[in-house]
């Protein structure tokens, strides 16, 4: 039993190192999204309010495409799926360029629509690493996956100012053609990941767990997923408008890419110690300073418009998103048994990134109407929403770990 176990671990650590390598790629992605979906949204787009819709769009392919996904790793097994996603992120990158080069905005839509469909595969990575990690490893190769977006944080912006301009007369164009070469790039990685195989479809229904409503119903998995919510929609929500806010105030746009780049090493940078720091002081305690850094963010922001402010708050908001994120990733991976596993974690992401669709749709919309302070204050009565509670579970988990 003992080697057993002990094999299982390594294939574990192997499967870790894989899904890093997945994420550098897949994960850098986003972030060229999100630093040309609204500039190139604002010069297509036929009204300025609808600039972000790009990257509203992606959020919602993303959203939507979270419990095709779970399905998909369900029937046919991680990996098959997986490789499955890359696919979208090839035809992502081929139809946002091409949108691009016909000056269509619905096309352009539709290919970062069809990204999220992509990031739906890419963000159930971090799950994938604890399907055979047990212990103290389960927190940690979360974590650790999560590093792999460190690379993707440097990838990603980098292929912006390298490759925007490499098409004449089509700006940005070869950033997203570059995109679709990413996906290409990490299906002989995902080829490498060991699995276990896909159970056969009388096991799946004899042995499914409870139903998601029932899941749903459960305040501990319900705490995780709205730490989740709070976490990344409010971090979406700053980060859709902060490029557009740089150039508005009169920042150019090779620096609003590079806020961008440290925003997104802030995001993934502190994964070297997440997990390690959750194993010390409880999944719930590391959730609640990440949102109390997203506070700290805003009012960072909110005194003043130099480039300094814009990026010193991303980072802070980075950070404040990795605690918050990996927290509660680490919390809804406690709330379900291994047969629920693609349920609960279709339904925490489902939830996640519907509110993400809504939060950037949202962010340019409120950016034109009302100003880049107005998008910050709004960060503070969300924090305290889902604070409150989460100090109070911490504080039970305290009492109930300490010795009578």
């Amino acid at each position: 039993m003992e080697s057993v176990n002990s094999q299982d671990e390594n294939v574990a650590r192997r499967n870790i190192f894989v899904l890093t390598a997945a994420q550098a790629l897949g994960a850098a992605s986003p972030p060229i999204i999100v630093s040309l979906g609204g500039l190139v949204g604002q010069s297509l787009a036929p009204t300025p309010t609808l600039a972000t819709l790009p990257v509203s769009v992606y959020n919602l392919g993303l959203a939507i495409g979270t419990l095709p996904a779970a399905y998909f790793m369900r029937r046919l097994g991680r990996r098959r799926a997986y490789l499955l996603g890359t696919l979208f992120g090839l035809a992502a990158g081929l139809i946002a360029a091409f949108g691009i080069s016909t000056l269509s905005f619905i096309l352009f839509c539709a290919g970062t629509f069809t990204a999220g469909f992509y990031a739906a595969y890419v963000q159930s990575y971090r799950f994938a690493a604890t399907d055979m990690a047990t212990g103290d490893l389960r927190a940690k190769a979360i974590s650790w996956v999560m590093v792999g977006g460190l690379t993707a944080a440097v990838i990603g912006p980098q292929l912006v100012i390298w490759t925007r301009d490499t098409i004449p007369g089509t700006a940005f164009a070869g950033s997203f053609l570059s995109q679709a070469v990413l996906a290409v790039l990490a299906m002989p990685v995902l080829f490498l990941l060991r699995v276990p195989k896909p159970k056969s479809t009388n096991a799946i229904q004899s042995d499914s767990g409870r139903g998601v409503l029932q899941i749903l119903r459960n305040p501990r998995f319900m705490l995780s997923v709205v730490a989740g919510v709070v976490s990344y929609g409010l971090m979406t929500f700053v980060m859709t408008a902060a490029p557009l806010a740089m150039v508005g105030h009169g920042h150019s746009v090779d620096h609003a890419a590079l806020g961008i780049q440290w925003h997104v090493l802030a995001m993934f940078a502190p994964s070297f110690v997440t997990g390690y720091l959750i194993t010390w002081f409880g999944k719930e305690r590391v959730t609640a300073t990440g949102l109390l850094l997203i506070a700290v963010s805003g009012a960072i922001a909110l005194s003043g418009f130099h480039l300094a402010h814009f990026w010193l708050s991303l980072i802070v908001l980075g950070i404040g998103w990795n605690f918050g994120f990996i927290g509660a990733t680490a919390m809804v991976a406690d709330a379900h048994s291994p047969a629920e596993r693609n349920k609960a974690q279709g339904a925490n992401d489902f939830m996640v990134f519907g509110v993400v669709a809504a939060a950037s749709f949202f962010s340019g919309n409120l950016l034109y109407a009302s100003g880049w302070e107005t998008i910050n204050w709004l960060i503070f009565p969300a924090v305290a929403f889902v604070l409150v509670p989460l100090v109070w579970r911490s504080a039970s988990v305290k009492r109930a770990d300490s010795p009578n």
